[in-house]
C-alpha cells in the first residue's frame, strides 16, 4: 500500500477522490475512459483500492449518478420556487434550469443518462433519480390545475412530455461539452418556443400569464 493510499483511506477521502476522479476522467476521456484503473491512478492509489467502496465500475458511476442527481434536484427546486411568481413562469424556469444543468454539469449530466446504468442500479441512485423527476410532476400538476378538470390531462404526461422536449434540448444544443451542436438561437429560446406551444395545444399560454 502506498503513502498516498494510506493517507487516502485514513482519512476516509479515497471515496470522494474516486468520484473525482472518474468526473475529471468523464470531462477529459468521455464515459468510455472512466475505468477502476484509470480511476484508481488518478487517485493516486493501487488498482485493488477502488473495492474497499465499490464493487465494480458500475458501482462507481451509480455514485456519481447519483449525487448529480441530488445537484439536479437541487436546481430544478430552486428554479420552480414552489410555483412563483406563477405557475406557468416558474414552469419555464425548471426549464431553464435543466438547460443550466447540462451545460454546467457535463460530466454529472453525461454519467447521469449516457452511462448505460439502470436506474434502478442502486436503491440511492433510484431515490435520487425520482425526487429529481418529482420536481417536474409537482410543477406539471400546478399547470395542469390551471386548465378546467373536465378533459384535463394527466400530469404524469404532461411531465414526461417536457422532460422529453427538455432532455432533447437539453442534450443535442444545451451542452457544456463537445457533443453540443449549434443553434441559429439559444437553446433556451428553442425550448421555451417548443414549451409555449405544447401549453397552447392544452389551452395555456401567454394569454393566461
Amino acid at each position: 500500500m502506498s503513502w498516498h493510499e494510506r493517507r487516502g483511506y485514513h482519512h476516509g477521502n479515497l471515496r470522494e477522490a474516486l468520484i473525482k476522479a472518474a468526473l475529471n476522467l468523464i470531462g477529459e476521456k468521455g464515459l468510455g475512459g472512466v475505468t477502476f484503473a484509470e480511476a484508481a491512478r488518478a487517485a493516486g492509489v493501487s488498482p485493488a483500492a477502488p473495492y474497499r467502496h465499490f464493487r465494480d465500475r458500475d458501482a462507481l458511476m451509480a455514485e456519481v449518478a447519483r449525487q448529480g442527481f441530488e445537484r439536479f434536484e437541487a436546481m430544478l427546486t430552486a428554479a420552480w420556487n414552489g410555483g412563483r411568481p406563477e405557475p406557468l413562469k416558474a414552469f419555464e424556469n425548471v426549464g431553464r434550469a435543466y438547460l443550466a444543468f447540462a451545460r454546467s454539469e457535463p460530466a454529472y449530466y453525461a454519467a447521469m443518462f449516457e452511462a448505460g446504468l439502470p436506474p434502478d442500479a442502486s436503491a440511492e441512485l433510484r431515490e435520487a433519480g425520482e425526487r429529481a423527476y418529482s420536481v417536474l410532476r409537482t410543477a406539471s400538476d400546478a399547470v395542469c390545475a390551471l386548465l378546467p378538470k373536465e378533459g384535463r390531462p394527466p400530469a404524469s404526461m404532461v411531465s414526461l412530455h417536457v422532460w422529453s422536449l427538455a432532455h432533447g434540448v437539453a442534450s443535442l444544443f444545451g451542452r457544456g461539452d463537445p457533443g453540443r451542436r449549434k443553434l441559429p438561437m439559444t437553446p433556451e429560446e428553442l425550448l421555451e418556443a417548443g414549451v409555449l406551444i405544447y401549453l397552447q395545444g392544452l389551452g395555456l399560454g401567454e394569454s393566461k400569464r
